[in-house]
Order: C-alpha cells, then structure tokens, then sequence
C-alpha cells in the first residue's frame, strides 16, 4: 500500500511539472507571437540602453530592434574627448547620417514607437535621423528614451519634433537607472 502511494505521488509529481513546463513553453511562445502595436527600438554603443530598452519592451510587450549601424562603433570612435573621433566628427554635421543596417519589416503595423539612444552632445546621435527617414513614421507615435552621464533628452525632443513634424511626438524622458516600476509608471503617465 505504502509502494502504490508513493508510485501515485511521484505520478502526480511528474504530472505537476510537465503541465508546468508546457505552461512556461507557451507563455515563451505567446511573447514570440504577440499581436503588438508597439516598437521599441533602440541604439546602444556600450549596453547602457539596450538594457533599458529590454525592460520597456516587456513593460509594453512591444517588439524589440536595435538599430545597428553598418559600421560598429569602437572605443575611439566614442572618445569624445577628441575632436577626430567619429561620433564628434558626425555630432558636428548635422547632415551626417550613419549607415544603419536597413532590415526592420513592416513598420505599418506599428502605433507606437519608442525609440532609445544614449545623449551625445546634449541631443540624439545623428544615427537615430538615418533611422527615422529610413522608415515611415508619419503619423504614427514616436516617443524617445535615453539614457546619459549628465545631460537630459529635452534638446533631443524639441530638435527631432521641428525637424520631423509628420509625427505624433509624445515627449520622451531620460531614464538612467530606471527600474522596471519606474519605466511601467512612466509608460502609465503616457496614455
């Protein structure tokens, strides 16, 4: 008797966590196939936003890109101590616009499009201008994130608003060190 207890104890255990395991295959498969209107695009040249950019994706259940330029920023090319360095070379002309890698699909199914970088010269990098006229984003919601070492996103919002007014700009806020709470309170504050 205490044999037959035991086989249906471990019977119901293997049960247990069978259905447990599929339930976490289709809550993977479920965030795969999500029906989203939400992007959220971002370009990261050490991580910093990428990490960000990775929570607010869950916080909205959005679809994550990164936006990749063609050629990857080194070390150098961010000293912006030097005046030779790519990114203050590009920072410098405003027409400069890096090549990305063009490979994100369908926009048109997009609503709402976050979009993240780190403040270089107190605004945007100039990649993220290649990225808004790669695609079409007018009329659709465009809000930025970033993050920085000390400078805020407000030059970034009023520069991008006048330079591309076919979009819904919705203003975007600097986020360092956010935590998740922090990103769902401020995604909250948006609607």
């Amino acid at each position: 008797m205490r044999a037959l207890s035991l086989m249906i104890a471990a019977a119901a255990s293997m049960i247990l966590a069978a259905s447990c395991g599929q339930s976490g295959k289709k809550s993977e498969k479920n965030a795969e196939t999500t029906d989203s209107k939400t992007l959220v695009a971002y370009f990261s040249a050490t991580g910093t936003t990428e990490a960000i950019a990775k929570t607010l994706a869950g916080v909205t259940g959005g679809t994550l890109y990164e936006i990749k330029p063609e050629v990857k920023y080194t070390a150098e090319d961010l000293d912006w101590t030097v005046k030779t360095s790519r990114s203050t070379v590009e920072m410098q002309d405003k027409s400069s616009r890096p090549a990305i890698v063009k490979d994100l699909e369908d926009v048109s199914k997009y609503d709402t499009i976050y979009i993240g970088f780190p403040v270089w010269w107190y605004t945007a990098p100039t990649i993220i201008n290649t990225f808004l006229e790669a695609y079409d984003f007018s009329g659709k919601t465009v809000i930025f994130f970033a993050t920085s070492g000390g400078s805020t996103i407000d030059k970034a919002n009023e520069e991008f608003k006048a330079a591309y007014p076919k979009i819904n700009w919705k203003a975007g806020k600097t986020l360092n060190g956010a935590s998740e709470e922090d990103i769902k309170t401020w995604v909250a504050s948006l609607q």
